[in-house]
């Protein structure tokens, strides 16, 4: 009776452990890389305690150039990343059109890339980091706040202005020959002063020139206090972050986009352009920074 009754127990203990094995949930896992660059890592130091809030695992990535994880994600090395709009459209899909609204190319480039490659896009936030053209804020009264007014200025005085431009920006076909006749100016060649990207911002805080090929959102832009013209006719690409992911990780892990949709729609141009002046300026960590801005806007305990 004793040894029957023991039986009993070990088979009910059995029985107890399988059913709780089954009822247990299966943990959430996601591999999550970041862009080699300031604002890759910020942005993916955003979205991965978000996701680590909401219960998933996340094993992260080393930065990577641009086609390197980009394959990483194709080949299914990685589950995500966030990338470009802009970059996914001309780079990855080799597309040539040019879109000017940023829902639209949003939208192509999630049909075509979820068509041709089985990718997803999700939670695109709303500040373009793009090209732009800078001005001094000393010198927004002469120049005006738009490209529209600088090219009025530069029509009046077509020998008093100097620009600093990139090697690359200055020679590509849809740089500056096509954005100087997209708003109607002519800039002789002896007026545009060849440099890396990072050196213009120094040439203008100098007064070396009068404009600077410049980005949109580098925490320089602070660091010099420079004015970013505004691209009223909309010339330069739309950039606009947002998370790229196997289909299949997304069709696993629906509630994703829920769980960014509060990063959507508080990350402003000024809030990426602070955080990369932390970073670049400031010598602190991508991660921290991305943390505590979580933590001001009430995102994260």
């Amino acid at each position: 009776m004793r040894r029957i009754s023991c039986i009993l127990l070990v088979v009910l203990f059995v029985l107890t452990a399988a059913l709780t094995g089954c009822s247990t949930p299966q943990a959430k896992t996601i591999t999550i890389a970041s862009k080699d660059f300031t604002e890759g890592y910020v942005l993916t130091g955003l979205v991965v305690p978000l996701l680590k809030n909401a219960g998933f695992t996340v094993n992260e990535k080393a930065g990577m150039k641009t086609l390197i994880i980009r394959t990483a994600l194709t080949s299914k090395q990685i589950d995500a990343y966030v990338e470009f709009t802009g970059t996914a459209w001309t780079t990855h899909l080799k597309k040539t059109d040019i879109i000017r609204d940023p829902v639209q190319l949003f939208n192509a480039v999630k049909e075509a890339d979820l068509a041709g490659n089985g990718i997803d896009w999700v939670s695109r936030i709303d500040f373009n980091d793009t090209y732009a053209l800078a001005v001094r804020k000393a010198d927004a009264g002469k120049f005006g706040d738009s490209i529209s007014s600088l090219a009025a200025y530069v029509k009046q005085h077509p020998n008093g202005v100097l620009f600093a431009v990139n090697p690359e920006f200055y020679e590509r076909p849809d740089g500056f020959s096509s954005l100087t006749a997209y708003y109607g100016m002519t800039i002789p060649a002896r007026q545009v002063k060849l440099m890396d990207a990072g050196i213009t911002y120094q040439a203008l805080d100098d007064k070396q020139v009068d404009v600077a090929m410049v980005y949109s959102t580098d925490g320089l832009l602070r660091k010099f206090d420079l004015q970013v013209l505004t691209d009223d006719k909309s010339f330069f690409p739309i950039y606009n972050p947002a998370l790229c992911i196997q289909k299949d990780v997304l069709a696993k892990y629906p509630e994703i986009p829920t769980i960014l949709e509060p990063l959507t729609k508080t990350l402003t141009t000024e809030d990426i352009i602070s955080m990369n002046y932390e970073v670049d300026v400031e010598g602190k960590d991508p991660r921290d920074v991305a943390n505590q801005y979580l933590k001001d806007k009430g995102l994260l305990r």
